[in-house]
């Protein structure tokens, strides 16, 4: 099967080419599953319900969540009835929210034998390194694996981190325990995608779905004043050249073991070559 996990979605430029790019883009890659982070994606901090509901419209199948999980408070009731959309695992056990999506998946494959229902199971953590005070993500991911046991053939790991050195012990640790651990927080997309020793796709971060003539996504201008002045601004979203940025990752459900990984990057200028004939997949139920 082959699934796609999208960078952070950064507020409505994000999700403007989100809803351009995403249909083509299941169709040319054969995508059978979409993931996306949409901390972001309302004015650059929080999610709101409706902006959640934009997002799947879009085609994405599951959300994932990090440090803003809660900025925008109308999102709470939603986070605690939608399987859809999951918050960081290590956050204390009385926060609002679900910390483990089930998607089962009808993987497109020319192996007959291969079309049977796959599950596949998507959790997120927050690193620690610069990073707001939280439960230890390494034991967190530890009981999220335990409470998964045998129910996924297939297993996606968001660890939204700032320090690389988190995010590579967590792939180190977990290697072939889990299909695909990708990072995501720093909007800015890393270089290392790579199948590791035990069969784990990993890459510490995917990258930014949003403005990128910006500084993570905000206006240049503003940030730059405060950075210089230690003025107060408000640091807009900015809006030229927005991108969408993910990761692909194909993976063996008899196994659980990823097969292969590779980096996507979308502009506004090559969204015409985002399209094919090839038939888009059925939707996953949660």
């Amino acid at each position: 099967m082959r699934f796609l996990f999208i960078g952070d979605i950064v507020g409505k430029p994000g999700r403007n080419i989100l809803r351009s790019a995403l249909p083509g883009l299941i169709a040319r890659e054969g995508l059978d599953l979409v993931v996306a982070n949409a901390e972001n994606a309302a004015g650059g901090s929080g999610l709101t319900p409706v902006m959640a509901e934009e997002i799947f419209a879009a085609g994405v199948d599951v959300i994932t969540l990090g440090d803003h999980v809660y900025k925008r408070k109308e999102i709470i009731p939603l986070l605690e009835r939608d399987g859809r959309i999951v918050r960081p695992c290590n956050y204390p056990d009385s926060s609002p929210g679900i910390t483990l999506a089930k998607v089962s998946v009808n993987p497109r494959t020319p192996n007959a034998s291969a079309r049977e229902p796959v599950t596949v199971a998507v959790f997120c953590v927050l690193g620690r390194v610069f990073m707001r005070p939280v439960d230890c993500p390494f034991t967190a991911v530890e009981k999220m694996l335990e409470r998964i046991g045998g129910d996924a053939a297939v297993t996606l790991l968001d660890v939204h981190a700032e320090a690389t050195s988190d995010k590579q012990v967590m792939g180190r640790l977990f290697d072939g325990r889990i299909t695909a651990i990708l990072g995501t927080h720093t909007h800015v997309p890393t270089a290392d995608e790579r199948i590791l020793p035990g069969g784990t796709a990993f890459q510490c971060d995917v990258g930014m779905t949003g403005p990128h003539e910006s500084i993570l996504g905000r206006r240049i201008d503003r940030v730059i004043e405060t950075t210089l002045s230690f003025r107060p601004t408000t640091f807009d979203v900015a809006v030229g050249d927005v991108r969408l940025n993910g990761t692909i990752v194909e993976a063996d459900p008899a196994t659980g073991k990823a097969t292969a990984i590779h980096r996507v990057c979308v502009t506004k200028e090559n969204l015409t070559n985002s399209t094919s004939s090839r038939s888009t997949p059925s939707p996953p139920t949660i």
